[in-house]
């Protein structure tokens, strides 16, 4: 399948055609990376939960982000329940008064980024991960270097969606098609997308 055969990909992003200044340059001199799984027709979530069972990408995902700054919004932290271990938890909420044990709360996007940025200067991080929901993957992608998207090969209904890929911003550089292991639902493939532009 090729990616110009997504669905989702091929509505433009509202925000896609250069509102950061230097995207590649991410926050703070470390990069950016969206992190999302995806079914092929774009939806990532319902009801507050992802719509299939993926373990291959859960250890995915622990792979990518591990050791690095993870930013979240509040239904995000909330589905999960609970920090993840070996990575600091930044939830962006507008309720000031949010808090978890365990989690840095953020009442600003910029304020999360802020923290991000420190916590990834103390962990000698390179990047700073971004990982749901679907407002919070819209307002950051301007600011994106690279996506690493985890294609479910099944089309679901849902409420929540990834941003669209402008395929004339983002360059496909690496894909790695999986049939589905123990505990999968659907095929998938690790896609791996850099902004060229």
């Amino acid at each position: 399948m090729s990616a110009r055969s997504y669905s989702f990909s091929d509505r433009p992003h509202p925000a896609a055609a250069g509102e950061a200044a230097d995207p590649c340059a991410g926050v703070g001199g470390r990069a950016v990376h969206l992190v999302a799984a995806v079914s092929e027709n774009g939806v990532i979530g319902r009801d507050n939960a992802l719509p299939w069972r993926l373990k291959s990408d859960m250890a995915h995902f622990r792979a990518l982000t591990m050791g690095k700054p993870v930013l979240m919004g509040r239904k995000t932290y909330q589905s999960i329940g609970k920090p993840l271990a070996g990575r600091t938890t930044i939830v962006v909420s507008r309720d000031r008064a949010f808090a978890a044990p365990g989690i840095l709360a953020a009442a600003s996007l910029d304020a999360a980024f802020a923290a991000a940025r420190a916590d990834a200067l103390r962990r000698g991080a390179a990047a700073i991960v971004v990982a749901g929901g679907a407002a919070l993957y819209a307002e950051t992608m301007p600011l994106a270097s690279d996506l690493f998207i985890t294609q479910v090969h099944k089309r679901v209904s849902g409420d929540a969606h990834f941003p669209a890929i402008d395929l004339r911003i983002w360059r496909e550089i690496a894909r790695d098609e999986h049939p589905p292991q123990a505990d999968d639902e659907a095929a998938f493939a690790f896609i791996h997308y850099r902004r060229a532009r």
